[in-house]
């Protein structure tokens, strides 16, 4: 195995590794003794689900947050500087995308230490896939204004990018304020705009869904606990 810096991907709930996950990863990941993590918890989770005998007390973890400094994160690196395999763990689906795994990615680039990138589920690039949107042009926002006002203006915003650029949008919300999200699509979106909403993707209960907001209005699914990703496209 090739001396790098391992993107490791994990499933986006509790799905099957083998549906989502390609068996060469696994192969990866027992060569790795190093893992860069979001949380070490579903970490050691992750790891023991992907392989039952792997000696998680013999690994070690380095924590990446919000809280880590730069100083803390360049030093994760030095295993990887001394000629060991490293690996970065997301809560869920792709590190390094809408995660904080792209600062030691990043850092790892300016070291010119080699990064290798692994196949698996994304819920960016399979909302995109399933929405019928334009998936040629598209942006993806993280979570809106939670300030009623300024949420609306950034709908609209996004909404006026739609028109025109023909740029398919993309923005989350916590799962228990799926339903407010909605709500304010709904009364700040034009009827004629089309929103999709994918839930639970790759997991048992997926729901993906394209409708103009006019025909969602009366509608919608019940999501309240449910991590789903919005898209809006013309």
């Amino acid at each position: 195995m090739e001396t790098a810096l391992y993107l490791l991907p994990v499933t986006l709930g509790d799905t099957p590794l083998e549906q989502v996950l390609p068996s060469y990863n696994t192969e990866i990941i027992r060569g790795i003794r190093h893992f860069i993590v979001e949380d070490v918890r579903s970490a050691r989770r992750f790891l023991k689900k992907v392989d039952r005998e792997i000696d998680i007390d013999s690994l070690t973890f380095y924590p990446l947050n919000k809280h880590t400094s730069p100083e803390d994160i360049s030093g994760y690196l030095k295993p990887l500087a001394d000629g060991a395999s490293m690996g970065v763990i997301s809560e869920a689906g792709c590190p390094a995308v809408a995660d904080p795994g792209a600062d030691v990615v990043a850092i790892a680039q300016r070291k010119k230490l080699k990064v290798v990138p692994l196949v698996g589920p994304s819920s960016i690039i399979l909302s995109v896939m399933a929405s019928g949107f334009n998936g040629q042009s598209f942006a993806f926002h993280g979570y809106l204004p939670i300030e009623p006002g300024e949420r609306a203006r950034k709908l609209k915003t996004l909404e006026q990018r739609v028109y025109a650029e023909s740029q398919t949008q993309l923005f989350i919300e916590t799962p228990y304020r799926n339903h407010k999200m909605i709500e304010d699509i709904l009364q700040n979106c034009r009827p004629q705009t089309k929103l999709c909403i994918a839930a639970n993707i790759t997991c048992e209960g997926e729901l993906i869904q394209t409708r103009t907001v006019k025909d969602w209005k009366g509608h919608v699914p019940e999501l309240s606990k449910i991590p789903c990703i919005f898209l809006l496209y013309k």
